[in-house]
Formats: structure tokens, sequence, C-alpha cells
């Protein structure tokens, strides 16, 4: 299960306006959401994501479905899609590593109205061992050849009011990133946010552009470890907008590769899958079990 992403220049205001749940969008919020659109040249999450469960398919042998949050096909189209192949027991997995009950919470509440048979449901994987171990192999990636003085995990940041309510996303957040740094060469690093919404309330921080500034660094990477694939959030908000601020103050800045269906990342994805089918313990017939 992922995000989803729109479908061509006409599928971006209902897809903007199903985020907001049913509410259209000012014109003035489309217009900047289509400007950013036309210079990525289009989100390719949602292909992504449909090779992702191609190349999981293949590692697990067994089907795969791919389901959308807020664009076809939708989380409930995968769960008919895999009712009518006969599939009974299923696994939940959205594509984002690090719970929070906002965000992964609303992916898995989607797919229990869908789904009436057997559900294990993944809540995230953020320490898990092959996912440390896959965003290692991008960082070293990275730092071949390239020496930034310090690195900049980040994560999408979400209302500051889910902290209040015990939400541990930002403790899952740094958790991943002090795992990938436990033995590893690294760059001194920080952890920071991006891609906070203008809603008129305060969201997490620090941002990312913040913590450039203070950081008075000449060359940095950004390691996005709270994402799985190129979308709007990397391709602009990064590519785009972070790289725009930095060479306006004289910061070389540069990111790891998005994880999209490169094997080492596959390989991941199929353990987190088979830990969660097979290490429940709850008594047989439970219909809903969580991993």
């Amino acid at each position: 299960m992922a995000y989803g992403s729109p479908h061509g220049e006409e599928g971006i205001e209902p897809y903007y306006t199903h985020i907001r749940g049913g509410r259209p969008p000012s014109a003035e919020s489309l217009a900047d959401l289509r400007g950013r659109y036309h210079t990525i040249g289009g989100s390719p999450l949602t292909e992504i994501t449909r090779a992702q469960a191609r190349a999981l398919a293949e590692r697990l042998e067994m089907p795969v479905f791919a389901g959308m949050k807020h664009a076809p096909p939708f989380i409930a189209d995968a769960a008919a899609e895999a009712r009518a192949t006969g599939i009974q027991r299923l696994v939940g997995l959205p594509m984002a590593p690090h719970y929070a009950e906002m965000s992964l919470g609303a992916y898995l509440a989607a797919l229990r109205q869908a789904w009436d048979g057997e559900l294990i449901q993944v809540r995230g994987f953020h320490d898990h061992p092959a996912f440390v171990t896959a965003v290692r192999a991008l960082l070293e990636d990275a730092l071949g050849g390239f020496e930034p003085e310090r690195i900049f995990f980040t994560a999408h940041s979400l209302p500051a009011r889910i902290e209040a309510a015990g939400d541990g996303y930002r403790e899952r957040l740094l958790e991943s990133c002090r795992l990938v740094a436990e033995g590893a060469e690294l760059p001194e690093w920080e952890f920071a946010f991006q891609s906070a919404s203008h809603t008129g309330e305060p969201w997490l921080g620090p941002d990312l552009l913040e913590a450039l500034a203070r950081a008075r660094v000449r060359r940095a990477l950004v390691c996005p470890i709270g994402f799985v694939a190129d979308h709007l959030e990397i391709l602009y908000d990064i590519d785009v907008e972070a790289m725009a601020f930095a060479r306006e103050h004289g910061i070389d800045l540069r990111r790891t590769q998005s994880f999209n269906a490169r094997p080492e990342f596959i390989d991941a994805l199929a353990a987190v899958v088979r830990d969660a089918a097979n290490t429940d313990s709850r008594p047989q017939g439970a219909r809903i079990m969580e991993a």
C-alpha cells in the first residue's frame, strides 16, 4: 500500500480533493500543486509501487497486489482483486518504514474496512535488520567519491499534535538513524523533517532547510530515510527546492538514491513479509493479527 499519485494533468484535482477528504482545493493551492508536478514531469510513485509489487511477487513466489491511499488502484481495489483470486490470508504492507497512526494507521484502517478474511498487518519496519542493511547500501553508494561534512536523515513531517497524543513517530525515526549509523563509518549526522504542509497548525521540526542553514557546512548529503520511492517529496522538495536553497547558501548538497525496486530493498520487503507471516503467536483462527 502506498500514497498514490495523480494520473496525468487531469488527475491532479481529484487526487488533491481525495487527500482533503472530498473538499476541493482552492484555485491557488491547485495551481501551486500543478506547478510542482509540471516541474518534475509528473510523479512516478504509482508505477514504481507496481514495479515493487511485481518484484516482491517474484521474490516471494506468491501473489502481491498494489493499492493506493489516494488514487486508483485504491486499497479497496487491491483487496477486491485478492478476494477474486481466492486469497484467504493477506499481509498488509504499507510502503513506509515508520509507523504513525495518522499515516500508516490510515492505510491499515482502509485495508481492514475492505478485507473480511484473515489479515496480518505490518506496522512499519523501521528497525528490521534487512531494512537497516538496505539503507546502508544507499549511503555507501552515495559516499563513494563524495565526502560530506554532515548527513541529514529526513522523513515527512506530520502535525505536532501527534506527539501530544503519544505517537512515537519521531522516536522510531531516530531509532532507524541510530541503527544505520551503528558500526558504520559515517560522517556526523542529524535528523530533520521535510515536506510540512501549510495547514495553520504547527508541524514537527526541525525542517530540513532550517537545519541546513544552521549547520553552516559546505558539503552535505540528504538521506530521506522515511521514503522508499521517488515522488513529489523527493523529486521536488529535495531535488528542486532543497537543492536551490543549498546553492543560494554555497552548500554542495546531494542525496542518496531512492530504493524504488532495487534488489536489496525487495530483499528487505521479502524478509519483512516472511517474518510477519511466520511469527504471529495468536491462536489459530484469529481474524486480524498485527506484526
